[in-house]
């Protein structure tokens, strides 16, 4: 089979786990990326099938139920700073917020100058929630899980982070959402994160730290949100996203 550029596949030895679009073909080599899940790949062509995509597929098609207007109140819903090193997902993310009416700013920065950057952006956007995320991996080969150094982006989020609790320390006045797939959550959590990935260093889906924010945006301001629940509406739940327990960012108000 000839593959191009651009095609959709999946991994004939990974029981077609994940669907990649082919970045570029090296020789008998592809060079992935995925189109949910936030992870870079290579496999020899050999080991790569044609994906066929459904009708409907694109999670940025549902509306989650905080999103619904209710009675006479009128509604002030948390502010999004959205931080990614990936474009792509960037711009799938602020699709997923437009959808939900979540106010949200994104920027594209390397996840080495996130952490440069970062205090200028909350300065300029004085967001309720920040995301920082983009690429990660942990390589096992490499030594434990516990050390950040065996981790492809985790450090530079860790700084990040850092970075934005020096801006606002509260928990509860900017809520920080930082990883990608297979990052070493409890180090980020550590450095003040209030949601974090990936705490069985798991894949995690393009959507799942918006997922994350859409709620806490558009849930009420001081009310507890249930954690246990929030995390399962992410792509593998509380293997692949975690966190603290939290409270709406929106406030309401009366007569609209």
């Amino acid at each position: 089979m000839v593959f191009q550029v651009g095609d959709l596949v999946t991994r004939i030895s990974y029981n077609h786990d994940v669907v990649f679009k082919i970045l570029n073909i090296r020789g008998e080599m592809a060079y992935l990326k995925g189109v949910q899940v936030r992870l870079y790949a290579d496999a020899p062509l050999e080991d790569l099938q044609l994906y066929v995509r459904e009708d409907r597929e694109d999670e940025e098609d549902f509306l989650l139920p905080e999103t619904a207007m209710r009675g006479d109140f009128f509604y002030l819903p948390g502010k999004v700073l959205h931080i990614d090193a990936d474009q792509e997902y960037l711009e799938r993310c602020l699709k997923f917020y437009k959808k939900n009416k979540v106010m949200a700013v994104g920027k594209k920065i390397k996840e080495s100058e996130i952490a440069k950057q970062i205090r200028g952006l909350l300065v300029e956007y004085q967001p309720d929630i920040v995301i920082i995320t983009g690429h990660d991996a942990y390589y096992p080969k490499k030594g434990g899980k516990e050390d950040i150094h065996n981790y492809k982006n985790t450090e530079n989020f860790v700084k990040a982070v850092k970075e934005a609790r020096k801006y606002e320390k509260s928990h509860e006045k900017l809520v920080i959402i930082a990883g990608a797939c297979q990052s070493n959550y409890e180090e980020l959590i550590k450095a003040g994160a209030n949601f974090a990935s990936s705490p069985r260093r798991v894949n995690i889906h393009a959507l799942d730290p918006a997922i994350i924010a859409t709620v806490l945006a558009m849930s009420e301001r001081n009310k507890e949100i249930d954690l246990v629940k929030l995390l399962s509406r992410t792509k593998y739940g509380a293997s692949g996203m975690g966190g603290i327990i939290s409270t709406g960012m929106m406030y309401v108000g009366f007569p609209r």
